[in-house]
């Protein structure tokens, strides 16, 4: 068996399709059957089952998979230091980041960095969930991911960079908008755009109003907390968002943004497999990021 082979292999089970990684790899499904195949006459079991819709692991499939995961991600990040070691100041540094991450939270600190570090090559990739930044960050894929922090991950540390208050987005026409700030108990029941409902964000937002007794009603759902902006401004409804850095403090413009006060904050920042184990170029982008964004109006830094 080969590194290849186990490298397809890790793929082919965490896509769950043979299709789907001939697409990534620019090969054939054929191709990626006989990784598998070589896989499999070298340990003498059976590792994928095939179904309809594509296929999934068998228990020795799993057990391999976890050993493969693990020994690919030890390698990736060995090369990764060697070439740093080389380099010095060259290499790279891999991120995963949210729809609207880079715009708010790190627009001044890729700036700063590039300046600081101009060797080193910024590869920024968006994942759609904390869960799939999480699997980026457990097979080597990538060296950090920017997350809104929650319970713990089996093999992954979380550090928390800010916290973000909460605001409520209205226009400026809005019978809210005069107000300084407003109880969140006052819009109990009032219909709000919904967050991404399967977000870490929405998930924080649920749980701290349901600590207080609150339910919100919701008639319209986005898919990031930059459009949910954007309808409240229009005026198709009011808007229950974090305070991220970068915002435009509202004045003449068509929104309003009303303090929360009595919303616990949200919690974002850094996920890594390990710190200790960061290249010098990802631990100094990390650092500078936690920089910038406790410099950003209207956040908290986190304890």
């Amino acid at each position: 068996m080969t590194l290849d082979d186990l490298r397809v292999f890790v793929a082919v089970c965490r896509a769950g399709s043979l299709s789907s990684v001939a697409r990534d790899l620019g090969c054939t499904q054929s191709a990626v059957s006989q990784h598998v195949k070589r896989l499999e006459r070298e340990t003498g079991v059976t590792l994928l089952e095939r179904q309809p819709r594509g296929v999934v692991p068998t228990q020795a499939g799993r057990v391999l998979e976890a050993a493969a995961a693990e020994g690919i991600s030890g390698l990736d990040l060995a090369i990764r230091q060697l070439r740093d070691l080389v380099d010095g100041e060259s290499g790279y540094v891999r991120v995963a980041t949210g729809a609207t991450t880079v715009r708010h939270f790190m627009s001044e600190a890729v700036v700063a960095f590039r300046q600081r570090h101009p060797k080193v090559n910024l590869e920024f990739r968006t994942v759609s969930s904390g869960r799939g930044s999480f699997d980026t960050l457990a097979d080597g894929t990538l060296d950090l991911a920017w997350i809104t922090l929650g319970p713990p991950v089996r093999g992954i540390e979380q550090r928390a960079v800010v916290e973000l208050p909460w605001v409520l987005a209205v226009r400026a026409d809005d019978p809210l908008a005069g107000r300084a700030a407003v109880n969140v108990g006052e819009l109990s029941g009032v219909r709000l755009i919904r967050l991404p409902p399967n977000s870490a964000s929405a998930a924080h937002l649920d749980t701290t109003c349901a600590e207080l007794g609150v339910r919100f009603a919701y008639d319209t759902s986005v898919a990031d907390w930059d459009t949910a902006l954007l309808l409240a401004e229009l005026g198709v409804g009011r808007a229950v968002v974090p305070a991220v850095p970068g915002l435009p403090v509202p004045g003449d413009g068509d929104l309003r943004l009303i303090p929360l006060p009595g919303l616990r904050p949200l919690p974002v920042g850094w996920a890594v497999r390990r710190w200790e184990a960061l290249s010098p170029p990802a631990r100094a982008f990390a650092d500078t990021v936690a920089e910038s964004c406790r410099r950003g109006v209207g956040v908290t830094a986190a304890p």
